[in-house]
């Protein structure tokens, strides 16, 4: 039996204009390292033909300013495979540097988001940002959580969710055995 036929992954993506907020993710919840490192995210092997629906899927970007800075080259993701408009939000795009592709935005992050999605023409709109994508999920305008859970523990980094005295905000699983059943994960650690 494969991982595809025992329910292991949800249906492959679609684009139907929805606003997805999309990381590989440490097991201990960090979506980059300190200073906004990516270079623990090699070595990982993913689902057959899983960064072709996101090629596909995705007509745009929304990423955050402090990512675009540390990795300036990062804004073609999917190793370059996805060519669209990225929307880099930031409160000072003035002093942005001129980057093909990329339109530097300061504004309310909804705003942002209407942006995105008239470029995405019909497709999804991607958020590569924690900060952003938290700030759109308590302002309802997240269709969709999608995660890819690495097996690395960083120990250290930027977190995907963090909103310390914030409520809980419960999530309906899509796919699997029912809308709130919990993801099974093992692992074993490497010998050093």
């Amino acid at each position: 039996m494969t991982a595809a036929t025992t329910g292991v992954h949800p249906e492959p993506q679609t684009a139907a204009g929805k606003v997805l907020w999309h990381f590989t993710m440490s097991l201990d919840g960090f979506v980059a390292g300190p200073g906004h490192e990516m270079d623990w995210m090699t070595g990982f092997t993913m689902r057959p033909g899983l960064i072709g629906e996101y090629v596909a899927t995705t007509g745009a970007v929304l990423a955050g300013r402090s990512a675009f800075d540390a990795a300036p080259n990062y804004h073609r993701p999917y190793g370059g495979a996805w060519q669209g408009r990225v929307f880099v939000l930031t409160h000072h795009p003035q002093d942005a540097p001129p980057t093909d592709g990329v339109t530097f935005l300061d504004c309310d992050p909804a705003e942002a988001v209407r942006i995105a999605l008239d470029a995405a023409d019909g497709r999804n709109v991607e958020v590569f940002s924690s900060s952003i994508g938290r700030q759109l999920l308590q302002r309802g305008l997240i269709d969709e959580i999608d995660l890819h859970i690495a097996p690395i523990l960083l120990g250290e980094g930027i977190r995907l969710y963090d909103n310390p005295g914030g409520v809980p905000i419960r999530l309906d699983r899509v796919g699997g055995d029912g809308p709130t059943s919990a993801v099974d994960v093992r692992y074993r650690p490497r010998p050093a």
